[in-house]
C-alpha cells in the first residue's frame, strides 16, 4: 500500500516556486466559496510516520489559507473527562460548522493504531473500533461532510534520516525524544498495523491518500492538490445541482392494521394511595443506587418520549425528587437552534452525553428525527431511514463506555390526551403547556403511531431496548417507569 510513496518523489525548486501561487489561490478560492454558500463542512485528518512532516502539513494549510475559518484541533492522550466518556466524544466536540475547515492533527485512528503496534490492544479490539469508526465516517459522509483523510508517509530509512536531520539542527532538535528513537526501532510493527488499517478504512466516501513526506515541497504541492480537488469536487456538485443521491427501501404497514401501539391496555388500575406507598420505596431504592461507589464507574441515559400531554414532564419529577440535584441535568429537546443545524444530526446530542457518576435526563431527544422531523417532513426520507442505524450505533457506544441507556414511551388514547387538553386550557396554571401546535398534532395521530411502531421495531435493541408505558393512569405510568428504572439500575450495578 505504501510502495508509492516510497519512491523517493522529489520536486525542483523552480518547478514548486512556479506551482505555489496558483495553488494558494485554488486554495484560498475553495475556501470563501465554502464560507460563503455553507452547503457543508470540510475535515481533513492528518496522520503518518513520525517525523513524515505531520505537523509541517497543519503549519502549511494554515499559512496557504486564511487561518481564521479553520478550526486545528491537536489531539494528544484523552484527558480524563474524555476518558469518562465514549471514545468519539471529544471528536464529535471538535466538528466543524458548515462552511468551516476542520484540521484534526491525532484523531480517531493514532491511539488505536498506537495501541495495536505496542500490544495493547488485540487484533480483534483493533477490527472493531475500525468497524466503529467506518459507520462514523459514513454518516458524516451521509450528512455533507467531506472527508480528507492524509497519511503523510516515510520508509524506515527516510525516518532515520528525517530523525538525524531534526537532531543536528540546534533550532529543531528539541522535537526528537526518546519516544521518537522508540517509534523508529518499531517502524516495522507501526507500518503493518497502519496498513491493515487504511485497508479497512479506505472508503468510497472517505478515501485515505498517501502522501510521500520524503521530500518537503512534493509533500506540500500533493496535498495542497488533494484539498483543492476534494474542496472543487463538491463545490461543482452544489453548483450543478449534482449532489449524491440517496434511496430508502419502502417499510412495510401492518396487513391488519394491529400494532404495539394500539394493542396496549391504556388504563391500568392503581389507586393514589398504593401509588404514593410505592413510590417513596422505589425513590428510596433509585437514592441508594446513585449514591453507591459502583454507581462512579457508570452512567446513566434516561429517554422520555411520549404524544403530548402523555406526562413525561410528571414521570421526570418523580425521578429528580430522589436525585441530587448536583447528579442530573434534565434537558428538554426543542427544534434545532442555527448553530446545531450547521452540524450534523447528532452533534448536539453527543455534547450532552454525560461523564461516569451522572444522570442526563432527555424530555424528548435524538429520536424527533424519525418521529416528528419524518411526519412533518423536515428531513428527507433517506435521512430518517438512516437514523435508525445511526441511533443504535449512537447508544451502543455509550453502553460499551459504561453508560446504561433506559428509554420510555409513553403511550396515552387520544381520547385522554383529549380530557388533558382540555383540561390544561381551563387550569390557569396550565394554559402554558398547550399550544395551537399541540391541537394541529392530534390530525396526524395516525402517521405519528406509525412512526412510533417503526421506531420500535429498529431501535429497540439488547443494549438499549425500549419500555412501553401504558399512560391513561399517570399513577400507573409513573410506577412502571420508576420500577423499570430502578430494577435495570441495580441489576447493572451488581454486574
Amino acid at each position: 500500500m505504501f510502495e508509492s510513496a516510497e519512491l523517493g518523489h522529489k520536486l525542483a525548486k523552480a518547478e514548486y516556486e512556479a506551482l505555489v501561487p496558483g495553488l494558494r489561490t485554488a486554495l484560498l478560492e475553495a475556501q470563501f466559496e465554502l464560507l460563503e454558500n455553507r452547503a457543508f463542512a470540510a475535515v481533513i485528518l492528518i496522520n503518518g510516520i513520525d517525523g513524515a512532516g505531520r505537523g509541517e502539513t497543519v503549519n502549511l494549510l494554515n499559512e496557504w489559507m486564511d487561518p481564521r475559518h479553520i478550526d486545528v484541533h491537536a489531539f494528544d492522550r484523552a484527558t480524563d473527562e474524555a476518558r469518562a466518556r465514549p471514545l468519539l466524544w471529544r471528536f464529535w466536540h471538535a466538528l466543524p460548522p458548515r462552511g468551516k475547515i476542520g484540521v484534526f492533527f491525532g484523531n480517531w485512528y493514532s491511539d488505536p493504531i498506537a495501541e495495536r503496534a505496542e500490544g495493547r490492544l488485540r487484533k480483534d479490539g483493533l477490527d472493531q473500533r475500525l468497524s466503529e469508526f467506518n459507520r462514523f465516517e459514513a454518516m458524516l459522509a451521509a450528512e455533507g461532510v467531506v472527508l480528507i483523510k492524509l497519511w503523510v508517509h516515510l520508509s524506515r530509512d527516510g525516518q532515520k534520516q528525517r530523525l538525524k536531520a531534526l537532531e543536528a539542527d540546534p533550532d529543531t532538535r528539541w522535537r526528537v525524544g526518546d519516544e521518537d528513537w522508540a517509534y523508529y526501532h518499531n517502524y516495522d510493527r507501526y507500518r503493518k498495523v497502519a496498513e491493515h488499517v487504511l485497508r479497512r478504512t479506505s472508503t468510497g466516501h472517505a478515501p485515505w491518500v498517501i502522501v510521500d513526506g520524503s521530500d518537503p515541497r512534493y509533500r506540500a504541492v500533493q496535498v495542497a492538490r488533494t484539498v483543492v480537488d476534494a474542496l472543487h469536487g463538491r463545490l461543482e456538485q452544489q453548483r450543478k445541482g449534482f449532489l449524491p443521491r440517496q434511496s430508502a427501501a419502502p417499510l412495510a404497514p401492518s396487513a391488519d392494521g394491529r400494532n404495539l401501539l394500539n394493542a396496549l391496555v391504556l388504563n391500568r388500575p392503581l389507586d393514589k394511595k398504593d401509588y404514593e406507598r410505592q413510590l417513596e420505596k422505589l425513590q428510596g431504592r433509585l437514592a441508594l443506587a446513585v449514591r453507591s461507589p459502583e454507581f462512579a464507574k457508570r452512567s446513566l441515559v434516561l429517554v422520555f418520549e411520549g404524544m403530548d400531554a402523555a406526562g413525561k414532564g410528571g414521570t421526570i419529577r418523580r425521578v429528580t425528587q430522589a436525585l441530587d440535584a448536583r447528579q442530573y441535568h434534565v434537558m428538554p429537546i426543542a427544534a434545532p437552534t442555527e448553530e446545531e443545524r450547521a452540524q450534523p444530526y447528532l452533534w448536539r446530542f453527543w455534547r450532552k452525553v454525560p461523564r461516569r457518576g451522572k444522570v442526563a435526563i432527555f424530555d424528548r431527544s435524538w429520536y424527533g428525527r424519525v418521529l416528528v422531523e419524518r411526519v412533518e417532513g423536515f428531513c428527507s426520507e433517506a435521512d430518517w431511514m438512516r437514523a435508525y442505524a445511526e441511533i443504535n450505533d449512537f447508544e451502543d457506544q455509550i453502553v460499551a463506555a459504561g453508560g446504561l441507556v433506559l428509554k420510555f414511551w409513553l403511550s396515552i388514547s387520544a381520547d385522554e390526551q383529549l380530557a388533558r387538553f382540555k383540561a390544561r386550557e381551563e387550569a390557569a396554571f396550565k394554559r402554558y403547556k398547550i399550544t395551537a401546535e399541540d391541537w394541529r398534532n392530534r390530525e396526524k395521530w395516525p402517521a405519528y403511531e406509525q412512526a412510533v411502531c417503526d421506531m420500535m421495531d429498529r431501535t429497540s435493541t439488547e443494549n438499549a431496548p425500549w419500555t412501553l408505558v401504558e399512560a391513561d393512569n399517570k399513577y400507573y405510568a409513573r410506577i412502571k417507569v420508576m420500577t423499570t428504572l430502578v430494577e435495570r439500575l441495580e441489576q447493572a450495578l451488581r454486574r
